[in-house]
């Protein structure tokens, strides 16, 4: 536009000079330059901000030591040579050692992963630089592998550092033809990175997941991760140890004994336990009172596993005799069969269940055999039983109930080698093209199983409809409640089926 007002106010082109030129051509260098700026910015800017504003964000000092860390003796020990090796290098690098590059932990979430990390880092007084694996997937080819770059130029330059990148499966996962390029590109350059450190720089790079079978051979190859540590739920003797750490700072009643409390929470994770003493401590707050108490930590524990309690549940009288005799079912087969303890029995509302058996083993298991798994899936499935006994109908309360039997009989089938199958653990590839086949003897687990549960509350019948008409009229029964039931009908625990 500039240049087209200008040269209207030229008489005529033969008048043009040297001036008029050089004015044209300065004119229209700025315009392509600036046009070259607007193509270039929406890209390349943003992406260049985002990293020095994630690795100020992400450098830290953590204040959180193995004293902090509850439950994990054994990882604690496994981690004590990396932290000693970055304190006194000089006694390894001496007898010719090199310091670990990699550790890799996994396990289910919650269990301390990112806590572990941070306590190597305070242990070592390093530089703590977190990632999230999701922060290196990008849409732009090429910005993934550069912040890999810049996050471990910056563990370098500020070694010894920790770098810990959180669900590392994002970028991490198996390659293959159809895989993502911006992915493969990230992945091969946190491959070069962890391959190529100088030997002079103290940085380690620890990775968590959930899901290791994910992850490609390369990343978990020596010389890249060098050591797996699997972390998992705390057995009786850790959920002790972190419920100690998560109520030193509550005001606890002297009735509290910790030791029962970590026999009740058999099977939860680290961040479950540290939400139950929350959750304790909230409830005694909302009740008025100075201590909290055990009553406010059993109603926790409800809270975390069973969900939010319907306080005004419109609940037609029919379904709530309904589900009455559905959680009989389930609480009936479950003492007989003697599976798990029965700590509480409810049919007040909680999150999108009408109702529920509070259960724990009383020890904590590692291994088990056949005729365990089968007594569990009869007790899953006792609760649709009663409903037909009863009823002589089904209902769509028994949902969860069935889809964790199948769960269980399909690994039964697939993984343990526990149907007429024989001795094999299925593939993908078989499960693929003989699903009939594994579908059918799925089926005929559930449904014997489904039989013998019918077969206990038959034989059980009074003792069902006692527990349900004390459901109907209190709402919920505990374990001493449910003891005193049985021991009017003398009935023998460990049914043979």
């Amino acid at each position: 536009m500039l240049i087209f007002q200008y040269f209207l106010s030229i008489e005529g082109l033969e008048n043009i000079t040297a001036r008029d030129r050089a004015i044209v051509w300065i004119i229209t260098t700025i315009l392509f330059i600036y046009y070259i700026n607007i193509e270039a910015k929406p890209q390349l800017v943003p992406s260049i901000l985002a990293i020095e504003k994630e690795s100020d964000r992400n450098k830290d000092k953590p204040n959180i030591s193995f004293d902090d860390v509850a439950g994990l003796e054994e990882i604690k020990e496994e981690l004590q040579e990396t932290i000693d090796f970055i304190n006194n290098s000089f006694k390894y690098k001496k007898m010719g050692a090199k310091i670990p590059k990699g550790i890799l932990f996994h396990g289910p979430p919650g269990t301390g992963k990112t806590l572990l990390a941070k306590a190597v880092a305070g242990e070592t007084n390093s530089n703590f630089l977190y990632a999230s694996g999701s922060e290196f997937v990008e849409k732009y080819v090429g910005v993934g592998a550069k912040r890999v770059r810049t996050l471990f130029e910056k563990a370098k330059k500020d070694s010894p550092s920790i770098i810990f990148i959180d669900e590392i499966d994002a970028i991490g996962t198996k390659r293959n033809l159809e895989s993502n390029n911006e992915k493969d590109q990230t992945l091969n350059q946190l491959l070069v990175e962890l391959d190529g450190f100088n030997t002079d720089d103290t940085v380690i790079v620890i990775g968590a997941t959930n899901r290791l079978d994910l992850l490609d051979e390369a990343l978990l190859r020596p010389g890249r991760f060098d050591r797996h540590i699997y972390i998992g739920n705390p057995n009786t003797s850790a959920r002790e140890k972190i419920l100690e750490v998560h109520t030193n700072n509550k005001p606890l009643d002297k009735s509290i004994d910790i030791k029962d409390l970590a026999k009740k929470t058999t099977g939860l994770s680290g961040a479950q336990l540290a939400n139950i003493a929350n959750e304790a401590a909230i409830i005694a707050v909302r009740n008025n009172k100075k201590l909290i108490s055990v009553l406010e930590f059993e109603a926790a524990i409800e809270r975390v596993i069973a969900g939010l309690k319907i306080k005004n549940p419109t609940i037609l009288l029919k379904e709530k005799k309904v589900v009455a005799f559905h959680e009989a079912g389930h609480a009936l087969v479950s003492k007989i069969l003697n599976t798990d303890v029965v700590q509480k029995i409810s049919i007040v509302p909680r999150g999108q269940a009408l109702g529920y058996v509070l259960k724990f083993p009383d020890e904590d298991r590692y291994l088990l055999t056949k005729r365990e798994l089968e007594h569990k899936i009869i007790c899953l499935l006792a609760g649709r039983a009663a409903e037909e006994i009863i009823f002589k109908e089904v209902t769509t309360g028994a949902k969860d109930d069935l889809n964790k039997a199948t769960n269980i009989a399909r690994e039964m089938v697939c993984s343990y080698g526990m149907s007429s199958m024989g001795t094999i653990a299925l593939d993908e590839v078989y499960l693929r093209y003989n699903y009939d086949t594994i579908r059918l003897e799925i089926k005929k687990i559930t449904d014997a199983a489904y039989n013998d549960a019918k077969k206990i509350i038959n034989e059980n019948i009074e003792i069902l409809n006692h527990i349900a008409k004390v459901l109907m009229e209190n709402e919920t029964i505990d374990k001493d409640g449910l003891n005193e039931i049985f021991k009017m009908y003398e009935v023998p625990y460990d049914f043979a089926t």
